[in-house]
């Protein structure tokens, strides 16, 4: 879930379409004689080719995109998979994870493909998220018509609730490294509370920044200290595993909920996949065997795997939400501590531009123009104060990743997809195959979301309701 999105196109997933009538006059059967779906490369050449009516002077290659996909997914989420496997298990952990990564890489072509799909019908170069909800609706069925703009402003609400909570559990995430190494220095147990109000002074000032190119510097830091980070990690992690006879393969029924949740927080990036896309120098290299998108996602699924799996062989039931504060209290454990934190803390303004635009879209028309510049430093600061105060109300970061994954990925990651996907060929029946196996396929994906959402809710709030309770919040 980290961090690119914007970098590569900021308007891309958030803005409107300028509603101008849909033209489907290109709209003809996008399926060969057999009824196989073709790409939008090897369709009829009277269709629009949405690929070659792309801007292409700052095009990504293929290597350049795969890199920006393997960047978006490697931060804080995968120093959370030993704690996911520690809800599900060793034995578990393997499998969930690769079903987890097979699940959301699926989505992402559905995603992908949908998108491309309903850029040759209104004849636009290339869609974002929130706009491919909302050609889907618009050419879709006629009756369903009438839902095009609610499901662009429900995708925009979903991205703003991913990135914004996202936010807020890195303030989380920071806190309770800096309470960490500050208490051990200190000989005390300050109440995290205090760290996390303390981080509004840096927060502010770097969640304010409006020119990106004024980030990247802090991205650079950002990306140097959480690949550092990780190395010594596992570097830590890797020595004097003890035996797998000493670790559960499978936790409880109960605790799988946080395990899929976790997962779904650590491994789901699919805000950030049609920016991508939409930059490449060959789109058409993005999905198919094995494509930019397989590679990337194969690499993030073995490295989470491993990743998780050692982690949680390594400190067992003590396994924090973060694998980084199990690291000891020597110098190099704290350095990696303190730059990991920092690694996040840089992230913040680059991740919180996503909902802050998403915010000033809506109300930017009812502010004077004169008065524009004031009133958005004016909005970030405010929203920013909310992530904090968000981060008092639930400091601890194990329970709040799971919330954050169990509301926020399976609706965007699972839910919208399946949904998207139906919509968009409801009018192609041949597309869903042999009875109608896409269809089906979609629905199973629809409850998934569902019972992802729902499950994960319940044992998130109730082990957070658990730790007010006990005196623990």
């Amino acid at each position: 879930m980290d961090n690119l999105g914007m970098v590569l196109d900021k308007k891309s997933s958030v803005i409107n379409l300028q509603h101008e009538p849909f033209n489907t006059s290109s709209t003809l059967k996008l399926t060969d004689e057999n009824g196989k779906s073709m790409k939008p490369s090897k369709l009829d050449p009277d269709l629009y080719d949405p690929f070659s009516n792309r801007d292409m002077t700052h095009a990504t290659p293929d290597s350049g995109a795969l890199l920006h996909l393997l960047k978006s997914s490697l931060g804080s989420g995968i120093l959370a998979m030993p704690n996911a496997f520690k809800n599900g298990g060793l034995g578990f952990g393997i499998v969930g994870t690769v079903i987890v990564g097979i699940i959301c890489t699926h989505c992402v072509q559905m995603l992908v493909w949908c998108s491309q799909i309903l850029s040759v019908r209104i004849k636009k170069p290339s869609l974002g998220f929130a706009e491919t909800a909302e050609v889907a609706f618009q050419t879709g069925p006629p009756r369903l018509k009438i839902w095009a703009s609610f499901a662009r402003e429900f995708v925009n609400l979903s991205l703003f609730c991913t990135y914004y909570f996202g936010n807020t559990v890195y303030v989380v995430f920071v806190a309770s490294s800096f309470k960490q190494v500050i208490d051990m220095h200190a000989e005390a147990d300050i109440n995290i509370r205090l760290y996390i109000l303390l981080l509004t002074i840096p927060l502010i000032p770097l969640g304010i920044i409006r020119t990106l190119k004024y980030l990247v510097p802090f991205s650079a830091l950002a990306t140097a200290f959480i690949m550092f980070g990780l190395a010594i990690t596992l570097w830590y992690t890797l020595t004097d595993l003890p035996p797998l006879e000493t670790r559960h393969n499978f936790s409880s029924i109960k605790q799988l909920p946080l395990f899929f949740s976790t997962v779904l927080f650590a491994m789901e990036g699919i805000g950030t996949v049609l920016p991508i896309e939409n930059s490449m120098k060959n789109p058409e290299h993005f999905l198919g065997c094995p494509g930019v998108l397989n590679i990337a996602m194969t690499v993030v699924v073995c490295l989470y795997t491993f990743v998780g799996f050692c982690g949680y062989l390594k400190y067992g039931e003590a396994t924090k939400g973060s694998v980084t504060l199990n690291l000891p209290y020597d110098m190099l454990g704290e350095s990696v501590k303190v730059l990991v934190a920092l690694s996040i803390l840089f992230t913040y303004g680059l991740q919180f531009t996503v909902p802050s635009e998403i915010v000033w879209k809506k109300i930017s028309h009812k502010v004077k123009e004169e008065h524009h510049d004031k009133c958005y430093y004016v909005m970030r600061a405010l929203m920013i104060i909310g992530t904090v105060l968000i981060a008092i109300a639930l400091p601890d970061l194990e329970p709040f990743i799971s919330l954050v994954g169990a509301i926020c990925f399976s609706i965007l990651g699972l839910l919208c997809p399946a949904i998207i996907e139906i919509i968009t060929f409801w009018e192609e029946p041949e597309y869903f195959g042999l009875l109608k196996w896409r269809l089906l396929k979609d629905l199973i994906l629809i409850l998934m979301s569902i019972f992802a959402l729902v499950s994960g809710t319940y044992a998130s709030v109730s082990k957070i309701i658990e730790s007010y309770q006990t005196g623990l919040l």
